[in-house]
This record gives structure tokens, C-alpha cells and sequence, in this order.
């Protein structure tokens, strides 16, 4: 088996360097090639996007794009295998462990890498298709973490960040909210065909625990949507929905959730 090639993902240069460190006497065996660098999930999603990279180790908590965004933003056949690295995270170790995914707790422990980096390299011998297991642990991802407990009564009416003023906006008027690169978007119907959109302060757990449980539905931890203003919802990959709302817009409902917007739909 030829040397991988390695890159480390975490937003933290002391963690960067320590991983480094560490990796050094497999590159020196011969085990592992070049080892590079980046510094945010942004920043990954770049170079892996760019170059081939047959390992990754991956940091779950960063700013703007997390460990498991940089993963979702990698079209299939350009994703490496991934180590996580992480403090603890109950949710995550969850998903770990119920895909065999391999994850380092930090502080980051010699014995425990040379576990994981062995574990790699018998998938690699093995043939393991990487773009399955890594799109099931999204999924399982979506079935550990639950929704954020209520915040009070629904509310009917909030405020968004105009470019010189506070706009309201209506509760009923909200079609979808989502999170892509750290920013979350707000979609809301106006007096035109297509849905006005407007960047939030807040964050998607925030919104969805001040809405109505009974009108929005999480359908994917990064997408929240309003039951009534679904049109269609078209089979996708893996048992996914890709779902059609009012103005237009689609969104597509990880697995896990998938099955549970079904069920909430079905006579």
C-alpha cells in the first residue's frame, strides 16, 4: 500500500501542531505521505474540493463549518477517510460508534492513533466504500441529536436585521430557515413568486425551539421547514426526500428524518 496522504483539519494551531507531532514517525516508516494543514472547515472544504487527500483528520467543533459540514459540502468520490478528533460530545460519540466510525478524544493519545490509522489502513486493503459509511453517520447523526426543548409559546412575530432597520417578520410568514457555512438563512413568503431571504443573528436551535412543534418539522440538522408549505417531496438518494415548498425552494430531508416526515404526513 502506497504512503496517504494527510490532512489535518482544526481550528486550533497548538492542536494542528500536536497531531503533527504525533504522525511523524508514520510518515517516517513510510506509512503516511505529505501532511498538510488546514485551519477551519472553510479552509478543508477548499483543498479537498481541489486536491485528492486519502485521509483526513477532522476536528468536529470549529467555527463557521464543523467537522461533519465539511463532509456534507464533499461531493461523493472526493471524500477521504476521515478520523474525528473531539473533546467529549455525547451526540457525536453516539454516531461514532453505532457507524464504526473512528474518532480521538482529546487530548490526543499515541496509542489511540496508531489504533485508528491501522483501522484505515485494513478498510483501504479491504475496499470499505467510504462514501456509504460516512453519509450513514450523518444520517445517525440526525437520529442521536434531539430538538431543542421548547423555549416558551410559540411565538407569532420576531425581528431580523434590516440594512438600516429592524424588520418583523410574521411566524406565519416563515417557509424555511437553514445553515450553510455558518450562516443561517431565513425564508419567508412576500407579495412575489419566490421567497424573501434574509441572513439571522440566531441560530437554528434558537428558532426551531420558539416556533410551533406542531407547523415546523427539523428535516435535517441543518434545515428546518414549514409542514403546510411542502409541494412535493421527490424520492432521493438512500431513502432521502428532496421536498418542494411554496416559492419554489427545495431542501433535502436527511434519511432519518425522511422517514419521520412521512410519517407525519401519511394518512
Amino acid at each position: 500500500m502506497s504512503a496517504l496522504r494527510v490532512l489535518i483539519v482544526d481550528d486550533e494551531a497548538p492542536a494542528r501542531s500536536r497531531m503533527r507531532r504525533l504522525l511523524e514517525p508514520y510518515v517516517e516508516a513510510g506509512r503516511l505521505g505529505p501532511v498538510d494543514e488546514a485551519a477551519d472547515g472553510v479552509e478543508a472544504v477548499e483543498i479537498l474540493t481541489a486536491e485528492a487527500y486519502d485521509l483526513a483528520f477532522l476536528d468536529v467543533r470549529m467555527p463557521e463549518v464543523d467537522g461533519f459540514g465539511v463532509i456534507e459540502r464533499l461531493p461523493p468520490g472526493q471524500r477521504p477517510d476521515v478520523v474525528f478528533t473531539t473533546a467529549y460530545d455525547e451526540y457525536a460519540l453516539q454516531a461514532f460508534d453505532a457507524n464504526a466510525t473512528d474518532y480521538l478524544l482529546k487530548p490526543l493519545s499515541a496509542e489511540r492513533l496508531d489504533v485508528a490509522i491501522e483501522r484505515v489502513e485494513s478498510r483501504r486493503r479491504d475496499g470499505d466504500d467510504t462514501d456509504a459509511r460516512l453519509a450513514d453517520l450523518l444520517d445517525t447523526l440526525d437520529e442521536v441529536v434531539p430538538s431543542p426543548a421548547p423555549g416558551g409559546p410559540p411565538i407569532e412575530r420576531f425581528t431580523v436585521q434590516g440594512r438600516d432597520r429592524l424588520l418583523i417578520v410574521e411566524a406565519a410568514e416563515v417557509v424555511a430557515a437553514e445553515v450553510h457555512d455558518g450562516i443561517t438563512s431565513l425564508y419567508v413568503r412576500n407579495d412575489g413568486p419566490t421567497l424573501q431571504r434574509h441572513i439571522v443573528a440566531f441560530t437554528l436551535d434558537a428558532l426551531e425551539s420558539r416556533l410551533d412543534p406542531d407547523q415546523f418539522m427539523r428535516v435535517h440538522r441543518n434545515a428546518l421547514v414549514r409542514l403546510g408549505a411542502i409541494q412535493e417531496m421527490i424520492p432521493w438518494f438512500s431513502g432521502r426526500y428532496k421536498l418542494v415548498l411554496t416559492g419554489g425552494h427545495e431542501v433535502t430531508a436527511s434519511r432519518a428524518r425522511s422517514r419521520d416526515l412521512r410519517g407525519r404526513l401519511t394518512l
